[in-house]
């Protein structure tokens, strides 16, 4: 189980409706402050992840948290043609539309608003499924990752993208004091939410991560679970898939 942490202390919302309101003030902001916050290597990570689901030839893909659409405008040019991009957002959605409007991809990339906890499509959907920065959002974790199950073709692929803590000498360290000084004086720097980027470093330090995390997944059901730390295991990728007679 993940720890419930919420971004904003006062607020008689659950962690749900929360999350959609946060994302929705920092919407038109995210993108480029993404990426200082990053130093730019998320881009290296998602690219890695569109590797590995394109090796798998999939036909269609439902991006879950998609946000802004980097991932799915991503897996667009190299993987399926058929790709759904789902966000509890619809700020993030927006600005998502627009990008890509402008790159012409309205044909192979949808974006439409939904819940992660209640997916609105049938048993055995999709070929692949991909979760960037979004799965220590969910609400109950469980529950996501039990309808992802539900909706993954069988043999299907299943990759998430998501922060972790690294475990070594100085990297340990570093990361904290940047995700506990850091990260949230960004954010009251170039944000009009103040809470959004202190949340953002808490959820990370308390969601489970590495083995934990592959451990959840085997529970919920996924098999050949496979994590796989990157940059000094600041985020991980994880990689895991459907039985056949699921």
């Amino acid at each position: 189980m993940s720890s419930k942490v919420k971004p904003y202390k006062d607020s008689d919302l659950n962690k749900k409706q929360q999350v959609a309101q946060m994302f929705d003030n920092i919407s038109k902001e995210y993108d480029g402050l993404n990426r200082v916050i990053s130093f730019g290597i998320d881009v290296k990570w998602r690219k890695k992840v569109v590797d590995i689901v394109s090796a798998t030839n999939p036909e269609t893909i439902l991006d879950i948290a998609t946000g802004t659409g980097d991932l799915a405008i991503n897996l667009s040019k190299s993987a399926a043609n058929s790709i759904v991009g789902l966000d509890i957002s619809e700020g993030m959605l927006e600005v998502g539309r627009e990008k890509i409007e402008k790159q012409n991809l309205q044909d192979t990339i949808q974006m439409i608003i939904g819940d992660s906890e209640n997916l609105p499509f049938e048993d055995n959907s999709f070929d692949a499924i991909t979760v960037a920065f979004g799965i220590r959002n969910f609400e109950n974790l469980e529950k996501g990752l039990s309808e992802i199950l539900r909706v993954l073709k069988p043999n299907g692929i299943f990759v998430i993208l998501e922060t972790s803590n690294p475990t070594k000498t100085p990297f340990k360290q570093g990361y904290n004091f940047y995700t506990k000084y850091i990260l949230p004086n960004i954010g009251k720097l170039f944000s009009k939410d103040k809470s959004a980027y202190k949340y953002l470093g808490d959820s990370a330090s308390v969601f489970p991560f590495g083995e934990a995390l592959n451990n959840i997944l085997r529970q919920i059901g996924f098999i050949d679970v496979e994590d796989m730390p990157q940059t000094f295991g600041v985020a991980s990728i994880y990689k895991a898939s459907k039985a056949l007679n699921a």
